[in-house]
């Protein structure tokens, strides 16, 4: 009989086999840069820019009480080297200016910062640009303020791009009583920070019944903004039919002119929705529907809407078959799916939960592709002298934040993070909806709002590539063969890095790319970025140590 222990090893070898015969096939390279080691409590938040050049990264550093959060710039070179790392110095008139966020408008770095003046009751926002040096300029320009109560009510700014990066909005809240209209001032700028117009506006809805999903400027300076409207100020569902509805309010003209675009799909459940402003000017909007309720989708819609007409043309939907919908279940779960739909019972019919919106991409031809991921959070509560209790403690958080209300008062709360499938949803420039694919993906990390979690995403002529952390035994021979349908978990530890292959027919081909061992790292997708046409920046970091890498797709 074989000893367990050879046993394992055995099998350990074999996949480990499996696993390189197939990264012999994948179509990139990648080449890594030399390992570095970061300032100590600091951490990467976010690539700024990246180009055949090289890239810019902001770093962060956790201040104290006194001193507040550091902000750092650093520069690297096209061959991956840090070439400079500067501090940015964020004193105004020997007060401590509060960081908004560095980006970059019309190949310009800009640096946006805030200050609470309480003597003036103020909170103003300023801007600077950057240097090639990495330093700010000292012309320092506000271009926005609000009133404020006090230091704790001060209020905060937001910034949107348009399409094309020649338009950028700065939005910010006023003050309004409950159960009025929501009032924000708008300030659109041209791609030199030159003031094209601003605005204070009042919404048509009262805050009770309307809910804001999103704001965008076009190439043109018109804003517009995405929210919900809830019928009868209620947000329940009744009797199986919406009790709400999307709408578009669009300011016009320079901020002069105010139209309202409803979106309504008859009597299905809208659960996500987003929209783009084509070059002619009309509005683009996709996102999936349900037959019965908010949280799940039963399959996904595509239309168009005259900007002057209000007309809504190309509607399409697509609803998804049932072996996309029963992809990750077992044997017993489908047949009663089948069951389910064969019967045309809709209360119990499969639909897909908790899918959010990412990405809707505009074509050049005029079509579009939509990109989703399953993602949500769950809590568990857990008392520490008895234990997790199954009734009381039950994993949706029967209580809630305060726990069991007969416990020990020694509860502790853990928050589970799951990004799981993409999908990936192909529209012809007529709005026909020609195919919708799914990579299979699970991530469940606890307790890290899902650091090493999720995808990055590149567009290479005309294939689409994700990369993301997987369970390196999701690629043994049973699994890929199919004879194992189980999926293994991410955890946040042991991982390899997958690269997902989206070609123009819709089909899809998951490799192995790296492990975190071949790299001495752990991935971080949401640092990742496509960098050229046919290259993508890799980021990764294991403690204070981090390396980037060049993926160069063939």
């Amino acid at each position: 009989m074989m000893n367990k222990s050879v046993a394992i090893l055995l099998l350990a070898f074999m996949s480990f086999t499996f696993l390189q015969a197939q990264r012999d096939n994948v179509p990139a390279t990648i080449s890594w840069g030399e390992e570095l080691r970061e300032p100590a409590n600091s951490f990467i938040a976010k690539t700024i820019s990246a180009g055949p050049w090289g890239f810019n990264i902001l770093r962060l550093r956790q201040g104290n009480v006194m001193n507040g959060d550091q902000v750092f710039l650093e520069r690297y070179d096209e061959k991956l080297r840090l070439k400079k790392s500067e501090k940015i110095d964020l004193r105004y008139k020997s007060k401590k200016r509060a960081f908004e966020d560095l980006v970059k408008i019309g190949g310009q770095l800009y640096l946006f910062t805030s200050f609470n003046n309480q003597v003036k009751k103020k909170n103003y926002l300023f801007y600077q640009k950057v240097s090639h040096r990495l330093t700010p300029s000292r012309d320092i320009v506000k271009v926005g303020e609000i009133d404020t109560k006090n230091k704790y009510k001060q209020g905060n700014f937001d910034l949107a791009l348009s399409r094309d990066s020649s338009k950028v909005l700065i939005y910010n809240g006023l003050p309004y009583k409950k159960n009025e209209p929501e009032r924000f001032t708008l300030r659109v700028f041209d791609d030199q920070m030159q003031e094209l117009w601003t605005r204070d506006i009042a919404l048509p809805y009262n805050d009770n019944v309307f809910e804001i999903e999103e704001y965008r400027v076009d190439k043109e300076g018109n804003v517009y903004i995405l929210g919900i409207v809830y019928k009868d100020g209620t947000r329940l569902q009744r009797r199986g039919q919406p009790t709400y509805g999307y709408t578009v309010i669009a300011y016009l003209n320079d901020g002069t002119e105010k139209q309202e675009y409803r979106i309504e799909l008859e009597d299905k459940f809208i659960t996500d929705l987003t929209f783009r402003v084509a070059n002619d000017g009309n509005l683009v909007c996709s996102g999936f529907y349900s037959d019965r309720g908010t949280i799940s989708i039963k399959g996904t819609y595509f239309l168009r809407m005259n900007a002057k007409s209000k007309e809504i043309y190309n509607v399409n939907y697509k609803a998804f078959d049932l072996d996309f919908l029963t992809f990750n279940m077992n044997q017993g779960q489908k047949r009663r799916a089948e069951r389910n739909e064969r019967s045309g019972n809709e209360n119990r019919a499969p639909e897909l939960a908790r899918f959010s919106l990412d990405e809707l991409i505009m074509r050049t031809d005029g079509g579009a592709v939509l990109v989703a991921e399953q993602y949500y959070v769950y809590q568990q509560n857990f008392d520490r002298n008895f234990g997790y209790d199954p009734f009381w403690g039950n994993r949706w958080g029967r209580w809630g934040r305060w726990g069991n209300p007969y416990g020990t008062g020694n509860n502790q709360t853990n928050f589970f993070y799951h990004y799981n499938d993409i999908l990936i949803i192909n529209i012809k420039p007529n709005g026909e909806i020609e195919w919708a694919s799914r990579i299979p993906k699970r991530q469940e990390t606890m307790n890290d709002a899902g650091y090493y979690s999720s995808y990055s995403m590149a567009t290479v002529r005309d294939r689409f590539y994700f990369i993301y952390n997987d369970n390196p035994r999701n690629f043994d021979g049973r699994v890929q063969s199919g004879q194992r349908r189980v999926r293994y978990n991410f955890n946040g530890s042991a991982s390899v890095v997958s690269l997902a292959e989206v070609k123009i027919d819709g089909s899809v081909k998951v490799m192995p790319l790296f492990t975190n061992r071949d790299a001495d790292v752990i991935t971080r997708p949401k640092i990742c970025r496509q960098s050229s046409s046919k290259h993508m920046l890799i980021y990764g970091e294991r403690g204070r140590n981090f390396r980037f890498a060049d993926l160069a797709f063939k």
